[in-house]
């Protein structure tokens, strides 16, 4: 039984040897043959990054597939921080950004200077008015100062901190600024920064030759913004810009990185998440022995493509006679807005803004038109807000035929000037239409006729329909708009005031507190020629994928509807018919082979201690078949027919010169 028992522990002690012999032989196999490569890697490499390549932004077109905005490649100097020396080495890295500024100044090149220090005239260091940028230079994460701290004293931190010596003092306020850049932006392996933008190809060929006078600059080949025509809708499209701080706080959880450009405003900020684009990744691993190596793990994708619903040639073509207008009423201080509008969905087909601005030029002289008193750089269409005059008058006289307080043969005498409780009211000019029923009266803008609408009916009702028709509410377009105002008892309290009977007059003509954006107005004359129904406003008609170039459309929205009677519609659209035919625009209307509909409006406005007024157009066509509406405003204007000529070179240009691209628009090229 022993040697039973012996031979049994043998055997199993002999089993176990061979298995881990064989274990070891399959390590070792897996090791020095299968997985060779893998280890050698793992045994040589120090350390590995991952630098993000920027994608390019996506294009935006018209609705017609006209480029408005693209991309074009140029060149940019970067440092790389894997060849640039260490943070240790103060002198080595002043040294090579010195060599880079003399280059930069010879070449005529643009680079970082955002420290924000200057010299005077008389060479004392002084901050520059850039408080937000002080701020952050004295914040803990920059030079660490009290907020009180002087500008000798930010200088004097700067010097220490990157200890600059044996440079004259503007030199060393150079070279201090590109060191700050790099602090700022977060300077590291993973992390290039960029010191200069667009520079030309013979920078670019110095750089590349000598790099030990440059070591660590590098060439990034960079996607920058491009406008085919840099004067075409700038309000709409907008512009771009380095991310700040804030917004990098924000977003770097989204991928963004601290140079990355962002949409600043109009659809380039509205549509910040198309058209940024997906980025790429570079990816760097230093050996033991030094050696470098790059390879493109993931290629960028760029951004989507953006398909407004503006037409690129009516907006050309409504810019420049808005212009022409503008300076023929006064060049030196008028000012306006145009809106074209599909009836129909929403859409816009133009909108404009005078005085306005070129997009090239914006970032270089935007201190000249930050300052410009006349406010180019202001949204006139979207963000401008005006009392709206007799452009009014239509929702007070639906308000008073849906109430059933007047009808058809409805009058009310006219007499130029009344008192109504004791103070005097009066028609424009003080004018006696006589007797007036709702059709005469839009035609002849008579307030008297409105006035008593508005006793009959009261301010609850007027509201109620001002409110349907979107005016003094926010229209839903993309970009940046105003809510204006509704003229209202509650409104008026809150502002402190107290409403009084003469309110709800002076409301019902569009004056009181009423205040409307030309988009308000636009949508709201819409409204009325497609019958009542109102749509969210829209300057995004698609959007096409870039990685797989799926079309994804934008559906209207409906916003409200009003439930208005053929009755009132039928008034409505006769009285402003009679005002194309027979009121003041009817001298250019009458010309056109369209039959169009309008109200004419103008509110008067005080201009250094001179009344002056602004004038007001609201106009549908086709009358019958109601296809686009245009509103429009010309400050200082004498009356509404001023703004006519705009509104009838639009009406003719897109029914009669513009029937190839019309039919593109119904069956949608790209659309």
């Amino acid at each position: 039984m022993k040697i039973r028992y012996k031979s049994s522990r043998s055997i199993i002690a002999l089993v176990l040897i061979i298995a881990t012999i064989l274990g070891f032989a399959v390590n070792l196999y897996n090791i020095q043959i299968r997985d060779n490569e893998y280890y050698i890697k793992q045994n040589n490499t120090v350390d590995t990054y991952v630098v993000p390549i920027e994608a390019a932004r996506g294009e935006i077109v018209d609705r017609n597939g006209n480029s408005l905005v693209t991309n074009r490649q140029g060149n940019s100097i970067i440092l790389n921080a894997v060849y640039f020396p260490s943070s240790k080495n103060n002198e080595e890295r002043n040294k090579i950004i010195y060599n880079l500024i003399k280059l930069f100044e010879s070449k005529k090149e643009e680079y970082a200077q955002n420290l924000p220090l200057e010299f005077d005239r008389s060479g004392n260091i002084q901050f520059t008015d850039d408080e937000q940028a002080i701020a952050t230079m004295k914040s803990a994460d920059m030079l660490n100062l009290q907020p009180y701290a002087t500008a000798q004293n930010c200088y004097d931190a700067v010097v220490e901190k990157y200890g600059i010596e044996g440079y004259d003092k503007e030199t060393t306020l150079k070279i201090g600024s590109i060191r700050y850049e790099l602090t700022r932006l977060l300077f590291s392996y993973e992390n290039p920064v960029t010191i200069a933008d667009d520079v030309s190809d013979e920078t670019v060929a110095r750089i590349k030759e000598d790099k030990s006078t440059y070591l660590g600059a590098d060439v990034k080949v960079v996607a920058y913004r491009e406008y085919i025509d840099s004067t075409v809708a700038p309000h709409i499209l907008g512009t771009v810009r380095k991310i700040n701080a804030e917004e990098y706080a924000k977003k770097k959880d989204d991928g963004y990185n601290i140079t990355d450009q962002i949409g600043e405003s109009g659809i380039e900020q509205a549509m910040e998440a198309e058209l940024r684009g997906t980025p790429g990744e570079l990816t760097i691993t230093i050996d033991k022995e030094g050696n470098i190596t790059e390879e493109v793990t993931k290629k960028p994708i760029q951004g989507n493509t953006v398909v407004l619903t503006i037409d690129r040639d009516l907006q050309i073509l409504a810019q420049k006679k808005l212009r022409e207008v503008c300076n023929k009423v006064d060049a030196y201080s008028s000012a306006g807005a145009v809106v074209v509008e599909d009836c129909n969905s929403g859409e816009i087909f133009a909108a404009a803004s005078y005085p306005t601005f070129d997009l090239n030029d914006y970032y270089e002289k935007y201190s000249e038109l930050a300052s410009n008193s006349r406010n180019p750089l202001w949204s006139r269409f979207a963000l401008g807000t005006y009392a709206p005059g007799s452009t009014f008058k239509p929702v007070t006289a639906c308000a008073a035929l849906e109430s059933g307080i007047i009808n058809n043969e409805t009058t009310y005498l006219c007499e130029g000037a009344k008192e109504f409780f004791g103070q005097p009211f009066q028609c424009l000019n003080k004018v006696a239409h006589g007797k007036e029923n709702v059709r005469t009266a839009l035609r002849d803008s008579c307030n008297m006729f409105f006035y008593n609408c508005a006793l009959d009916i009261g301010i609850g009702r007027i509201d109620e329909y001002a409110t349907a028709f979107g005016l003094g509410q926010k229209t839903g377009i993309e970009i940046s708009e105003a809510s204006g105002n509704l003229s209202s008892p509650e409104n008026k309290q809150n502002a402190g005031g107290t409403w009084r009977i003469g309110d709800t007059m002076l409301t019902a003509i569009g004056m009181s507190d009423n205040l409307f954006t030309p988009l308000q107005l636009a949508n709201y004359c819409s409204t009325i020629a497609n019958g009542g129904t109102r749509y969210e406003v829209r300057l995004v008609k698609s959007v096409i994928q870039a990685s797989s170039g799926i079309v994804n459309e934008k559906s209207s929205v409906v916003a409200d509807t009003l439930d208005l009677s053929e009755n009132t519609l039928d008034n409505v659209y006769r009285g402003m018919r009679l005002v194309a035919t027979s009121g003041g625009p009817s001298q250019l209307f009458n010309k056109l082979d369209t039959k169009v509909a309008c109200k004419t409006g103008t509110s008067e406005v005080v201009v250094k201690g001179v009344k002056r007024n602004n004038g007001f157009l609201i106009t549908y066509a086709p009358y019958e078949n109601p296809e686009i509406a245009v509103s429009s405003v010309i400050e200082l204007a004498g009356s509404g027919s001023e703004t006519a000529e705009i509104t009838s070179e639009i009406i003719d240009y897109w029914y009669q010169n513009n029937t190839d691209a019309k039919t593109n628009q119904k069956i949608g090229t790209l659309l």
